[in-house]
């Protein structure tokens, strides 16, 4: 595996990489410890990038790791053979919990305990029904 396998096989096959991914590299690859962390990830992602840009591409990202061998006082081939030995990127997600209002219909309460609110209403199908066309007197009161 090469610098170029392991920048493709994080970005996906795209030509840039964006800081947040440029962090995921480094920490999946194990590449922290106490004299190189997150926040000199984001400084040496800085530096390297374009200005004005928000990503960094393949030779940029060569330089970025130059510098990160430097801050871990490593040689480069070393800090190469660290990325290359990592299985790629690792991808980890959390399971929902159940929402017990949400989840157990035994509690709603209201409307929607009877099946929740209808959009038929049988009784109104016509201008009849809403218009009360029955004799009034005089002040507009029934008879």
């Amino acid at each position: 595996m090469s610098v170029q396998s392991v920048f493709d096989s994080f970005t996906h096959g795209a030509a840039a990489m964006d800081g947040r991914t440029f962090v995921k590299v480094c920490k999946d690859c194990k590449v922290f410890c106490k004299l190189y962390t997150t926040t000199d990830a984001d400084l040496i992602f800085a530096k390297v990038k374009q200005k004005g840009a928000k990503t960094i591409t393949e030779p940029e990202f060569e330089q970025a790791l130059q510098l990160i061998a430097e801050k871990k006082k490593i040689g480069f081939q070393e800090l190469v053979s660290q990325l290359t030995s990592a299985a790629g990127p690792v991808y980890t997600g959390t399971k929902a919990m159940a929402n017990k209002f949400h989840d157990d219909k035994s509690l709603y309460t209201g409307v929607h305990a009877h099946g929740g609110p209808s959009t038929k209403d049988d009784k109104v199908n016509d201008l009849s029904n809403l218009l009360d066309r029955s004799p009034a007197d005089v002040r507009g009161t029934k008879m």
